[in-house]
């Protein structure tokens, strides 16, 4: 079976594959370049015309997406107390707070010019709301000597006199971002239990160029996150200074990619976790580097499940990893890999001061040395191990043999007419008008020698918009790029709903701030084609970019398919995200998901989209911080794959399963590399075949339903499997945690590691295999 890229003849769109695709649009005259801001100019999205709308809100024409918080009247001199401003600058319009709970219907930007606001109560980080500093020259939220609260950002409060209540449920508190802050609680008094953000928060979710500066006087009480639970997430560049702790959390899971604690009492403090992983870490003069409490066996006493780091530098710090339990009542499971210890005296210790693995000057595992040091689940001694280093050495690392990362791209440089607006060319984006030919055009004129900004909305289409190579995108409180009509309506003939690249084009591809839907029923989307590669590493991407299926406003997916209905009018999509075998990409932060309930009414949902992401590339791929939910046949399926690096993933089974069971109302497809069901009746987590090199540091595999009930919780029998490999690839993965599945691996379809062998807590773990 093959997808047909539905054409716009008219617009002169290439139908074959091409390297063409990554000339310049018919409007540009030379490349984009560098970036052209002059030296005191201030970050492009302050002066940029904002034209951005938020058609479902219940009065479109007055709601403001886009928010100067000086427009609000915040001064940011650091004398004035702006947090009456700032907050109303959060909060006007109909927002989604107290009594909300979710909605898609009133996004925002609350943007911060360079300067100082001093903030003497927390920030309330409503749902849906994106806080963005001047990326050029970040704002600084300084906490005043008496402030009061519970942090200078909160994205979950408390209710005052609310018995622990809080505005949001921890597990559905998505779409949020912080980025480009310095946030300074040295004001406040070292005994004073300061805090920089309340990160109580869950998928599409992101925190980004953040500095949380704290006290270094001895016995200080500052802390730069507070995160007590949620179903996180993703968050990179960040810096804490100083601190009782860097940061404290607990969070089913999450994924932090270069962090940076310097003089704090302990780095990174985690008090429970199904898993974590660490990419990156760069630890300085604190005492301790990753306190755990662990020890938690049971359901009732979860502590900290997995915790995988990897590339990851300490210096003069006393104790690497202390964990609170001895090593007889430890379950959990911590990887480390590439860690270089320089004068720490102690890599591992129980809090009792039992020495696990003692330190100094070394490295735990050197990517290209072919060492691993794991603890393993039931006894905690370490065990070395051997990973051949060419599986680790190549396209998938740095210069310096790290895992390569690359941050989230602001065009911090570039010039206000550097960029071009898609309302500015004619699109309408109110959800209703057919985009398809406006933004095309868009595409077509100037991708190459301009940014492509997509104000705020909902755009439709209607056929496929093919993106070139060479194309860099950036979005407005997730801009909504939805498809629907006949055209995404055969499931036996597929279409794709937006093509990122042509089939052989090679070029920079750069997708930042974007939510791509359907409006159902779309049986036969595919919603992502990706086709690009970049010649360059990790030139070819998308940051903090997701999708949504059903669940919400305009996508005709809600009320109308109520849990258990059987219903292929409720299909959403055929496949979500193809990576086709000549491209590469560099993802970040991304949910794919299948909405199982509504936002924006609450109800539960029986929704359908055949398959998530499949990834047929021969890399590199580097997905960070993914999570994939609730597809019919699988989650993640490599097929013919190769040179993949994959931390951490998430998925969630459909509730719905196994009545009907996988793959209804889909078939299967042996074009498509459609995995079986020769033992179960539920989809597929993580599926590879015939895939070379692959990595997994971290994952987390969950299946809480059979058919809406979860009687099957206890006894972990909501599906029996849940990841397979073939006989033929070549796969590391490294903590690994499951809930609700009968076998955590198999091989050709056979279950063969039981999940009763690793208890942990709520969730079952296997450190590595």
């Amino acid at each position: 079976m093959f997808f047909k890229p539905l054409v716009l003849a008219a617009l002169g769109i290439l139908t074959h594959a091409s390297n063409l695709a990554s000339a310049l649009g018919s409007q540009c005259s030379a490349p984009l370049g560098g970036g052209a801001a002059a030296a005191g100019d201030p970050f492009w999205m302050q002066n940029i015309q904002h034209q951005g709308t938020a058609p479902y809100n219940s009065d479109p024409s007055t709601f403001q997406v886009f928010r100067n918080v000086k427009d609000f009247g915040a001064v940011g001199d650091g004398v004035t107390d702006d947090t009456a401003a700032i907050n109303a600058a959060i909060s006007t319009g109909s927002r989604c707070g107290q009594g909300c709970g979710s909605s898609t219907t009133s996004p925002a930007v609350v943007f911060f010019p360079s300067g100082t606001y001093l903030v003497s109560t927390p920030l309330v980080a409503l749902y849906y709301t994106q806080l963005i500093g001047d990326g050029r020259n970040p704002p600084k939220l300084l906490a005043s000597p008496n402030f009061s609260g519970m942090a200078v950002i909160d994205a979950d409060p408390y209710i005052a006199n609310g018995g622990g209540s809080q505005f949001y449920v921890n597990q559905d508190n998505f779409f949020r971002s912080v980025r480009n802050f310095v946030i300074d609680l040295t004001q406040m008094p070292a005994s004073a239990s300061a805090t920089g953000l309340h990160w109580q928060v869950s998928q599409a979710t992101s925190l980004m160029n953040v500095v949380v500066d704290m006290s270094t006087a001895a016995g200080n009480n500052h802390q730069g996150i507070f995160m007590e639970n949620g179903s996180g997430g993703f968050m990179g560049d960040i810096v804490f200074n100083g601190g009782k702790f860097g940061i404290w959390v607990g969070n089913q899971q999450f994924t932090v990619r270069n962090i940076t604690v310097n003089n704090a009492q302990v780095a990174i403090a985690s008090i429970w976790n199904w898993g974590w992983t660490f990419q990156g870490v760069t630890i300085n003069n604190c005492q301790i580097g990753f306190q755990l409490t662990t020890g938690g066996t049971s359901q009732a006493d979860q502590t900290v499940g997995a915790i995988a780091v990897i590339d990851a530098t300490v210096i003069n710090t006393p104790v690497f990893i202390q964990n609170s339990a001895s090593s007889t009542s430890l379950a959990g499971s911590l990887v480390l890999n590439n860690v270089n210890l320089q004068n720490v005296p102690t890599a591992v210790e129980v809090a009792n001061g039992e020495v696990v693995l003692a330190g100094g000057t070394m490295t735990i595992e050197s990517w290209g040395q072919g060492n691993v040091y794991s603890g393993s689940s039931s006894s905690f001694q370490f065990q070395q191990g051997n990973i051949p280093a060419p599986t680790k050495a190549g396209s998938l690392v740095d210069g310096s043999g790290r895992i390569f990362g690359r941050t989230h791209p602001q065009y911090e440089n570039f010039a206000v007419d550097q960029f071009v607006s898609v309302k500015s060319q004619g699109a309408v984006g109110d959800g209703v008008t057919d985009d398809t030919a406006a933004l095309q055009a868009v595409l077509n004129n100037f991708s190459g020698c301009k940014i492509i900004f997509f104000d705020a909305g909902v755009y439709f289409i209607t056929n496929t918009l093919q993106i070139p190579a060479g194309t860099q995108m950036v979005g407005e409180a997730w801009t909504v790029i939805m498809g629907g009509g006949s055209a995404f309506s055969n499931m036996n003939s597929p279409t794709v709903m937006v093509q990122v690249g042509a089939p052989g084009s090679q070029g920079i591809m750069e997708i930042t701030d974007i939510l791509f839907t359907t409006q159902g029923p779309a049986p036969g989307a595919v919603i992502l084609e990706w086709n690009v590669a970049s010649p360059t590493q990790g030139g070819a991407g998308m940051w903090d970019t997701h999708v949504r299926i059903g669940g919400a406003v305009g996508t005709n997916l809600q009320s109308n398919c109520p849990s258990g209905s059987d219903i292929t009018n409720c299909a959403g999509a055929f496949m979500t995200l193809h990576l086709t075998a000549q491209s590469n990409a560099y993802i970040e932060g991304s949910w794919l998901w299948l909405a199982d309930h509504d936002l924006d009414g609450g109800e539960q949902l029986t929704l359908w989209a055949g398959r998530g992401l499949l990834s047929e590339s021969q890399g590199p791929v580097w997905l960070i911080g993914t999570a994939v939910e609730h597809h019919t046949i699988y989650q993640y399926n490599l097929a013919g794959a190769a040179n993949h690096f994959m931390g951490l993933i998430q998925t969630e089974t459909p509730y719905y399963q196994p009545a009907p069971a996988a793959p209804t109302p889909f078939t299967i497809e042996t074009s498509l590399q459609d995995p079986n069901f020769p033992n179960q009746q539920s989809a597929w987590a993580l599926m590879v075949q015939n895939s070379q090199n692959i990595i997994v540091f971290g994952a987390g595999l969950y299946s809480f339903f059979q058919n809406f009930g979860q009687t099957c919780l206890d006894a972990a029998t909501c599906q029996d499997q849940i990841l397979s490999i073939d006989t033929v690839s070549t796969i590391w993965v490294y903590s690994l945690s499951t809930l609700g599945v009968n076998h955590q691996l198999s091989i050709g379809d056979t279950g063969i590691i039981p999940q009763s062998q690793n208890v942990n807590g709520f969730q079952q773990i296997e450190h590595k295999m």
